[in-house]
């Protein structure tokens, strides 16, 4: 495909043709069982014009108390419970142009093509940024029930002294999740500083290969504690300021006037008496002059003020800017001093590790009518070519339900997705929730 032509693009090979290339990410959660097809939700969106919202049931785990069986009490039998779940549709789409002479004057570089070959990746980018979004919401959730998940689904250890993962965080975090079901989580996805920390420790072992002159290869894919790690930087990663710092201030004061030609250095900006600024009759009236050179000098490091013959200077921003350095040759005599030693503020970085279990998330392309199709524009430009595609696809969380309470149109925006009132755990009608314990979404905040 080295270049493509409205008249000639043949979507359906187009579509087969992106299906083809790896998707890294993709791949290994549906292989891990995290992302599980469901054939409810495939039946409720395929080919039904319109339907962008469903909400599906949920059979709920028998239960009661075993009675005694003696041959004299009767058996009075118990009713099974369900759920619903509300489940959206998340429409995606993007387009691409490249002008004819783009390829005229790089001898047919192949724009297009470069187009086709980045598009399953550029998908796969789309469709992690939905799954943070949506990870984001459910655990924004408010309400008791609600909290019950988003704090038992959590494990916080960046307000304790050893706070980087270590050896035993995983397993802590799982079964502080899951209880007893932890044995079903089986994918981490996780920021390489975080990674970083876990190799220092040897705590993380990459998957090897042999490639064909027989020499062993790392993998791009780790383990931990026998879990599938992925690691990737779009992981929520939040700056938090530890101090704030102090603001400084430092004084310029003037015991003896500049005289004719004498030469004033302020961190190396230099002003020469009698051609920068006006030979004065006192100190005061030195350091007034120099203090307008200065507030030019200093703009928006420093606010300049003077009293007298003192100049001060308060830094902007807090420890930015240092102590001013003076140099002088002549007859003038200035001094610089501290009054507040300016001290930078201080930060941390907060990671998130996500861990899923199998059936985290039920996943079902519904597809759209037209994915993907290529359009001519043979005038403007001198001509150009345009990809359009699309999706709609539908990443629902165990357990919980969209309840679109935040929604302005037929697709909910990564925003949205991302509002804890779009989420709530599937209930009964009558109150009951599902046990928070099923549901195999975890995570670990650390600073490392």
């Amino acid at each position: 495909m080295a270049k493509f032509d409205s008249k000639t693009f043949n979507a359906n090979a187009f579509g087969k043709y992106i299906d083809t290339v790896e998707q890294t990410k993709k791949n290994e959660m549906i292989g891990s069982g995290v992302l599980s097809s469901n054939r409810q939700i495939k039946q409720a969106f395929s080919g039904q014009t319109g339907v962008v919202y469903a909400t599906l049931p949920m059979f709920a785990r028998i239960g009661g108390e075993a009675q005694n069986y003696d041959g004299e009490t009767d058996i009075t039998a118990n009713t099974t419970g369900s759920y619903e779940r509300g489940v959206v549709v998340v429409g995606r789409a993007n387009a691409w142009t490249e002008r004819d002479f783009s390829e005229d004057i790089t001898d047919g570089a192949g724009f297009m093509s470069n187009v086709a070959r980045q598009i399953s990746s550029y998908w796969e980018e789309v469709d992690q940024a939905t799954l943070l979004s949506i990870l984001k919401g459910i655990f924004r959730m408010s309400g008791e029930e609600n909290l019950e998940f988003v704090n038992g689904h959590t494990l916080d250890i960046t307000g304790v002294e050893d706070n980087k993962v270590g050896a035993g965080t995983l397993n802590q975090a799982i079964q502080k999740a899951s209880g007893d079901q932890k044995c079903r989580y089986e994918l981490v996805i996780m920021h390489s500083a975080v990674a970083t920390n876990l190799e220092q420790l040897q705590l993380l072992e990459y998957m090897k290969y042999t490639d064909k002159n027989g020499v062993e290869r790392n993998l791009s894919l780790a383990t931990w504690n026998g879990r599938i790690v992925l690691i990737d930087d779009g992981m929520p990663c939040a700056r938090v300021m530890a101090s704030a710092g102090t603001q400084g201030v430092y004084t310029l004061t003037v015991s003896t006037a500049a005289a004719e030609g004498d030469v004033i250095t302020i961190d190396e900006e230099t002003y020469i008496c009698g051609t920068d600024f006006a030979q004065a009759g006192d100190a005061s009236g030195c350091a007034a002059a120099l203090a307008d050179l200065l507030e030019v000098q200093y703009n928006g490091r420093f606010t300049v003020s003077v009293s007298g013959a003192t100049i001060t200077l308060k830094q902007v921003s807090n420890g930015m800017g240092g102590q001013p350095v003076v140099g002088i040759t002549g007859t003038m005599k200035m001094t610089a001093q501290t009054t507040t030693p300016g001290v930078l503020p201080t930060y941390t970085d907060s990671y998130t590790t996500y861990i899923f279990g199998r059936g985290a998330f039920d996943y079902e392309d519904v597809g759209c009518e037209t994915p993907y199709e290529m359009s001519r524009d043979p005038r403007t430009n001198g001509g150009m070519d345009t990809l359009y595609s699309r999706q709609r696809k539908v990443f629902a969380p165990y357990g919980i339900s969209f309840t679109k309470e935040v929604m302005q149109s037929n697709s909910p925006t990564d925003k949205e997705l991302s509002r804890g009132e779009n989420w709530t755990l599937v209930h009964d009608g009558d109150g009951n929730v599902i046990d928070h314990k099923s549901i195999a979404i975890a995570r670990i905040i650390s600073r490392g």
